[in-house]
Order: C-alpha cells, then structure tokens, then sequence
C-alpha cells in the first residue's frame, strides 16, 4: 500500500489542477469572442482532463511492494 501522505498528497495535486481548471473555464466564461472560447476549450479542457487522469492515477497506483 502507498503511504497515506503520499496519497493525499496526489490527491490534493488532482484537486489543484482541476481548480485550475473551473477557474480558467469560469473567466473564459465572462469574456466574448473566439478567443475565450478557444482558451475555454483548449486550457480549460486540458487542466481538467489532467486532474481528472491524475485523481485516478492516485487511486489505482499501489507501492510496489506486496505485504
């Protein structure tokens, strides 16, 4: 089993990035034209799909080591 500070430390990574993520989309959301929509689309997107793919990476990684 992993060490649970290193669990909860990706964990709170996952959550960072996915902040971030809300955060981008959110401004985006206040702006008009193209450009938001692109920056929505393409930063807010990749933050979020990262997070999302980091939470999960955190939860099925094991230690290595068999007990």
């Amino acid at each position: 089993m992993l060490n649970p500070n290193i669990m909860e430390r990706r964990l709170q990574l996952a959550g960072i990035i996915l902040i971030l993520g809300l955060i981008v989309e959110g401004l985006c959301l206040t702006g008009t034209g193209a450009i938001a929509f692109v920056v929505f689309v393409s930063l807010g997107g990749l933050l979020i799909f990262i997070g999302i793919v980091a939470y999960l990476l955190a939860l099925v990684r094991t230690g290595g080591t068999e007990a």
